[in-house]
């Protein structure tokens, strides 16, 4: 009986790697009555604050400036959370220059970027007024559910 059990352990595994590779998340987690699987890819890959940290020299500024805003991005009052597990995009299409960029104004609702979620392409709104200071993830990049997109302030 545990050898067919570990068959059925393994094949979960598998399709849940597979399933890791088709969506882009980057962790799938299922527990049941007697067993709890949770397969990850590494975490590296999906880190964005980064490149764009040391990027622009506006952005350096309010780094520096906000140290506690720079360590932990998702506790700044003016982060943008992904509403939903996806992928992010910039621009409306791969040819389209960036809904936008950092130093821009925004207006509440105003579309900041999309994130593909199951074949569905989601607009996140401005959720206030403000200035771009950060943008926090890459064209193509998966996201997680709360995580910081970018900063508005």
């Amino acid at each position: 009986m545990p050898a067919k059990k570990t068959g059925v352990e393994e094949e979960l595994i598998r399709e849940l790697a597979r399933l890791l590779t088709e969506t882009n998340l980057t962790e799938i987690e299922i527990e049941r009555e007697d067993f709890r699987v949770r397969v990850a890819r590494n975490a590296v890959q999906v880190q964005a604050t980064v490149p764009y940290a040391a990027a622009p020299a506006e952005t350096r500024g309010v780094a520096a400036a906000t140290p506690a805003a720079s360590e932990n991005p998702a506790s700044h009052p003016g982060a943008v959370p992904s509403p939903m597990v996806g992928t992010a995009y910039r621009a409306p299409d791969p040819d389209a220059k960036p809904f936008v960029e950092v130093g821009d104004k925004v207006r509440v609702g105003q579309a900041l970027l999309i994130v593909e979620a199951m074949k569905t392409m989601n607009q996140i709104p401005a959720p206030k007024a403000g200035t771009v200071k950060q943008i926090l993830v890459n064209d193509g990049q998966p996201v997680e559910y709360g995580e910081p997109l970018m900063i508005i302030e």
